[in-house]
C-alpha cells in the first residue's frame, strides 16, 4: 500500500510538478503555488453573507487551494464600492469575520482579506481621490484628499490590516491596482497634486510604500502582505516599465511578503479578462519581473485549466498562479488536479455572465456552469435515499446538467438527444471566435455523465408512447429553441438562413451579409463571419489588435489598434432604436461593440425589413429606404420554444419537469437553463 501511495504521487507530481510544489515563505510553508484571487462576491455586503461566506471559503480550502484572498474590503467609510458597502476598521467588524476564518482554518487552508479603497471609482457622492478628477466609467466626481487625511487613510490601512489579523485572517492583500486608490496616486493621469504626496514619481509612490511599511511595522514579522501591483496599467499616462520595476523593488523593501499582478485600469479599453483574451495571455509581462525582486511573484488573468497554470511556472513567467473565477466553476480545481482528474474540473468559460455581470448590477455572485457558488448553503447535491429511474430529453445545457447532478446523486438516468452530439446551443458558442471555451462545458458534462453512469441515447427522437413503456418516474423536459421566423417578401428565398443553418449545419454564407438581429445571437453571428476562417488568436497579435505594447515603450503600455477589417461586408440590423447590443452583459457588451467596429461591421437600427428578392435585401432604417446587394440574410432575431412530448406521457404534472429553453424562450441563456436544472435535480 505505502509502494502505491508512492506511485501515485510520483504520477500526479510528474503531471504538474510546478503547479502542486510547497511554497516556502520562509515563516509559512503554502501547499501548492495555487492562489484563488480576489473577486467580490457580494456576500461581503448582504445580510448573513458572512456566513454564506464561511461555506463559500471552507469548500475551497477542502478543495486544496494554497492560499485565499477575498472579496475587497474598505478600510474606511470614504473608499468603499457604494454606499453601505463592506468596512474592517473596527473589533466588532472582525468580529463578524471570525465565522469566515475559522471555517477556513478548519479545513487546513489559509485566507488573507483584501484590503480595497476604491477613489475615484466609488459609486457614490461621498467618494474621494488624489485630485478631483472624475473617472470615464463613473457618474461621480471625487473630493480631493487634504494632507491630512492622505495620512488618515494610511493609517486607516494599517487599522484594517490589523483588525484583518484579530479576525484570524493569515494576512491581507493590499489593492494596488485595477485603478483604485493606490492607482490613483502613483500616475500623473490621476494625481496633479503639489503637496509630499504629488509632484515626482518618487514622491507618488511615496502613498503605497507607507501602507505596506507602516503595515508591517506594526503586524510583525509573520503577517502576509501580499501587494496587488499594477504592472499594466493599460491607459494613456500611466506608468512606465522602469517606474514599475522601481516601485515593486521598493514594496519588497517595505516588507511585502508576495507580490500579485494586475493588469488594467477598469477604465482601459482593452479587454483583459474577457472570453477573447488568449489563455495566461497577460503572463509575459510578469515574467518582465522576475528576477528584479526577491519575493515571489504572481501572475494571473485567464489562467483556467492546471496546464495553463503549469505552462505558466514551467516557463518561469512567475512563482505562483492566481485564478479567481475558475474557483466559482469548481471549487475542487486543485483536489481534481493532484488526482489527476483535470478532465473532471468544470471549467471556466470567462463569460462573466453570472460572476461579474451580478457584481456591476449588485447581485449575489454565482457562475453560469457551476450555480452552486456562493450558494454553499442552500443549494447541494445530496445522494438520495431513494433512488429514481429518471429520464432527461434534450442533451443541452439544461438536460446535461440535469442529467449529470441527477446520477451523480445516486439517480438512475437516461439521457436523449435527438441530434448526433451533445452541447445544444454550446455547439453553435464554442465556433464563436473567442467562445472556444465553451467546449469545456460540454467536455466537462460528458465526463460527469460517463462517470456517473448516464445512458445516453443520440440521434433519438423519443415519443411518449417509448416514456410510457418504460415507466420513468421523473420525466425531466429539456428539449430547448428553435430559430425565430421574420415576416417579409422572400422570407423563403434560398439565401435567407438562419442562425442555425449557419453555425451548425455550415451552410455556405457570401461576401456581404445581412444579420436581422442585434441580440447575443446576431453579435455571436457577426464575430463569426467577420474573422478569417480557421484563424487561431495567439497573445502577440490579440495585443496588437487591442493596442497593448508588450515592448512597454509608451507609459501604461498603450499602442494604437491594429484593426482589421472583415473579409466580408457585414451588416447588423436591429428594429429597435438605440445602439447595438445593449442587453448584452454588463462586462463584455463593450467588448462586443468594440471588436465589430475594429471589423468595420455597419450597424443600422429603425429597421423595417420589406422583401429578399435576387437584387437583395430591401429594407427601411430611420424612414429611409435602402437595398442592401447582399448575398445571404441571416436570421438571428431570438428563438422560440421547441415543441415538448408533455402531453400523453403516463405522469402527473408533479413527475414532468419542463426547465430551459422548453419552458420559456424569451430571454433565455444557459445561465437560466443551468440554474433551473440544478434547483430542480437537487431537490428531486
Amino acid at each position: 500500500m505505502v509502494t502505491l501511495k508512492i506511485i501515485e504521487i510520483n504520477t500526479i507530481m510528474s503531471k504538474y510538478p510546478n503547479l502542486l510544489k510547497p511554497l516556502d515563505l520562509g515563516f509559512t510553508t503554502l501547499k501548492n503555488r495555487v492562489l484563488m484571487g480576489s473577486m467580490h462576491t457580494m456576500l461581503e455586503e448582504i445580510p448573513g453573507g458572512n456566513v454564506m461566506a464561511a461555506a463559500f471559503y471552507a469548500e475551497r480550502a477542502r478543495g486544496q487551494v494554497g492560499l485565499m484572498v477575498t472579496g475587497g474590503i474598505s478600510p474606511n467609510k470614504a473608499g468603499v464600492v457604494a454606499d453601505g458597502g463592506a468596512i474592517m476598521a473596527t473589533p466588532e467588524d472582525a468580529k463578524h469575520h471570525k465565522v469566515i476564518t475559522e471555517a477556513v482554518h478548519k479545513e487546513g487552508g489559509k485566507i488573507c482579506m483584501q484590503i480595497l479603497h476604491t477613489g475615484r471609482y466609488a459609486y457614490s457622492q461621498n467618494s474621494v481621490a488624489p485630485s478631483p478628477i472624475k473617472a470615464p466609467i463613473n457618474m461621480f466626481t471625487p473630493r480631493e484628499l487634504s494632507t491630512e487625511e492622505v495620512e488618515e487613510t494610511i493609517n486607516d490601512y494599517v487599522n484594517c490590516a490589523q483588525m484583518a489579523k484579530l479576525a484570524g485572517y493569515d494576512g491581507v492583500e493590499v489593492m494596488g491596482s485595477e485603478g483604485y486608490l493606490i492607482n490613483q496616486f502613483i500616475v500623473t493621469r490621476t494625481n496633479h497634486r503639489t503637496d509630499k504626496w504629488g509632484g515626482d514619481y518618487a514622491q507618488r509612490i511615496q502613498f503605497p510604500i507607507e501602507i505596506v511599511r507602516r503595515t508591517r511595522e506594526a503586524l510583525g514579522k509573520d503577517f502576509i502582505i501580499i501587494y496587488r501591483l499594477s504592472m499594466l496599467d493599460l491607459v494613456e499616462d500611466g506608468s512606465t516599465w522602469e517606474e514599475v520595476v522601481q516601485l515593486a523593488k521598493a514594496i519588497e523593501q517595505a516588507g511585502a511578503t508576495i507580490i500579485n499582478t494586475g493588469i488594467g485600469w477598469h477604465e482601459a479599453r482593452v479587454p483583459t479578462i474577457g472570453s477573447c483574451v488568449p489563455r495566461g495571455g497577460f503572463a509575459w509581462v510578469t515574467k518582465r519581473l522576475m528576477g528584479e525582486v526577491g519575493i515571489p511573484l504572481i501572475a494571473t488573468n485567464r489562467i483556467n485549466t492546471p496546464e495553463i497554470g503549469e505552462k505558466v511556472l514551467t516557463d518561469g513567467c512567475s512563482d505562483m498562479i492566481s485564478m479567481a473565477r475558475p474557483f466559482l466553476a469548481d471549487s475542487q480545481f486543485v483536489k481534481k488536479a493532484m488526482a489527476g482528474t483535470p478532465e473532471e474540473i468544470n471549467t471556466c468559460i470567462a463569460c462573466n455572465q453570472a460572476c461579474l455581470d451580478h457584481t456591476f448590477t449588485m447581485q449575489r455572485c454565482s457562475c453560469i456552469v457551476n450555480p452552486r457558488a456562493c450558494h454553499e448553503t442552500e443549494l447541494n447535491y445530496l445522494p438520495t435515499d431513494k433512488p429514481k429511474s429518471i429520464a432527461v430529453i434534450g442533451g443541452g445545457p439544461a438536460g446535461l446538467a440535469a442529467a449529470a447532478i441527477a446520477a451523480e446523486r445516486g439517480h438512475q438516468v437516461d439521457l436523449y438527444e435527438a441530434s448526433d452530439k451533445l452541447g445544444g446551443q454550446f455547439n453553435m458558442a464554442k465556433i464563436i471566435p473567442g467562445k472556444e471555451d465553451y467546449a469545456e462545458t460540454i467536455r466537462y458534462y460528458t465526463t460527469m455523465l460517463n462517470k456517473h453512469h448516464v445512458n445516453i441515447f443520440l440521434n433519438t427522437k423519443v415519443s411518449a408512447d417509448t416514456l410510457n413503456a418504460l415507466a420513468y418516474e421523473e420525466v425531466i423536459l429539456c428539449t430547448g429553441v428553435t430559430p425565430r421566423v421574420v415576416e417579409f417578401t422572400g422570407k423563403d428565398h434560398d439565401k435567407v438562413l438562419s442562425y442555425k443553418e449557419v453555425l451548425l449545419d455550415s451552410k455556405p454564407v457570401g461576401k456581404k451579409v445581412a444579420i436581422v438581429g442585434a441580440g447575443g445571437i446576431g453579435f455571436d453571428v457577426a464575430e463569426f463571419l467577420a474573422e478569417e476562417p480557421n484563424h487561431q488568436m495567439n497573445t502577440p497579435e490579440y495585443m496588437k489588435e487591442w493596442g497593448v505594447d508588450m515592448e512597454y515603450t509608451s507609459p501604461g503600455a498603450t499602442a494604437i489598434p491594429n484593426n482589421t477589417p472583415s473579409p466580408r461586408e457585414i451588416y447588423l440590423l436591429k428594429r429597435s432604436t438605440g445602439k447595438h447590443g445593449k442587453g448584452l452583459g454588463k462586462t463584455t457588451g463593450w467588448i462586443h461593440r468594440a471588436s465589430l467596429k475594429k471589423k468595420e461591421v455597419n450597424m443600422l437600427s429603425s429597421c423595417e425589413y420589406l422583401s429578399m428578392t435576387d437584387e437583395g435585401f430591401r429594407i427601411k432604417s430611420n424612414g429611409e429606404e435602402h437595398l442592401l446587394a447582399v448575398d445571404n440574410v441571416i436570421i438571428c432575431a431570438g428563438q422560440e420554444v421547441n415543441e415538448t412530448i408533455s402531453a400523453g406521457l403516463n405522469l402527473d404534472d408533479k413527475h414532468i419537469h419542463v426547465i430551459g429553453g422548453a419552458k420559456n424562450a424569451a430571454g433565455l441563456d444557459a445561465k437560466r437553463a443551468i440554474k433551473e436544472a440544478a434547483y430542480l435535480v437537487a431537490g428531486l
